[in-house]
């Protein structure tokens, strides 16, 4: 049974009730940033240590990341961080279309003006995250993409919180934390010139708002595609690659 209800589509995470949640936590942010890279093993009694817990609580971590597929297990193999590849991230990407279309969808159709005030308020934040990312050196991207991922999400999340489907939105959560990782190599090795993510973000709450369901579930689905097309002309072996 999955105890960490951390693949819903929530805004926010909120902070860890055990050692097994915040071991989970801790290691799923460090799988998505990319400090264990894709297919290396991830052996117990080396990071009992980093992440400050024992060997059985990590354990535990570890069987939740697995019902996330983040992790994989092969009999008495041990644990592993799942691997990425360009195929992957095309299924992800046509899974999350699919999904958050509809979401989008029953979200605009259901959605009360508390709904248009937490878009607007989700839109808000993202921006102020955009600024800093966009004049931030080298030094500070890492923390300021970390923000700037938070605030992405939120805005998504906004977008379908009025979705009446808890398992829309339970699966929604699951494959966003997947193309997180691949969203991460999109910003690590982007150019300034190939997308203006603010304004597909403003023609997105800008549509919703508006109500129209045809326009804006068709701008998502554009917004979400056009990082699988700037990342499959990405050398395969990136994808192998440590990352933060």
């Amino acid at each position: 049974m999955h105890l960490v209800p951390q693949s819903s589509f929530v805004p926010k995470a909120p902070e860890p009730k055990t050692l097994v949640e915040g071991a989970y936590l801790a290691l799923r942010r460090d799988i998505i940033n990319g400090v264990h890279p894709p297919s290396t093993k991830l052996r117990v009694e080396h990071l009992k240590d980093r992440y400050n817990v024992g060997a059985g609580t990590l354990r535990e971590a570890l069987a939740l990341l697995v019902a996330d597929s983040l992790v994989f297990t092969q009999g008495q193999k041990g644990f592993t961080v799942s691997p990425m590849s360009l195929a992957d991230f095309l299924d992800i990407t046509e899974m999350r279309v699919m999904l958050e279309m509809e979401a989008l969808s029953q979200s605009m159709r259901s959605g009360t003006d508390k709904w248009e005030a937490d878009v607007i308020a989700a839109y808000h934040r993202l921006t102020l995250a955009e600024k800093k990312l966009g004049k931030t050196d080298d030094s500070q991207e890492d923390n300021f993409f970390h923000e700037w991922e938070q605030r992405n999400e939120e805005f998504h999340s906004a977008l379908v919180s009025a979705c009446p489907s808890k398992w829309i939105l339970q699966f929604i959560g699951i494959i966003y934390h997947h193309s997180e990782r691949y969203r991460r190599i999109a910003m690590h090795y982007r150019k300034d010139n190939e997308r203006d993510v603010h304004a597909e973000h403003e023609a997105l709450k800008t549509a919703a708002l508006n109500r129209d369901i045809k326009l804006c579930t068709k701008l998502l689905g554009q917004h979400i595609k056009l990082t699988y097309d700037l990342v499959s002309k990405l050398p395969e072996s990136i994808f192998s690659q440590k990352t933060a």
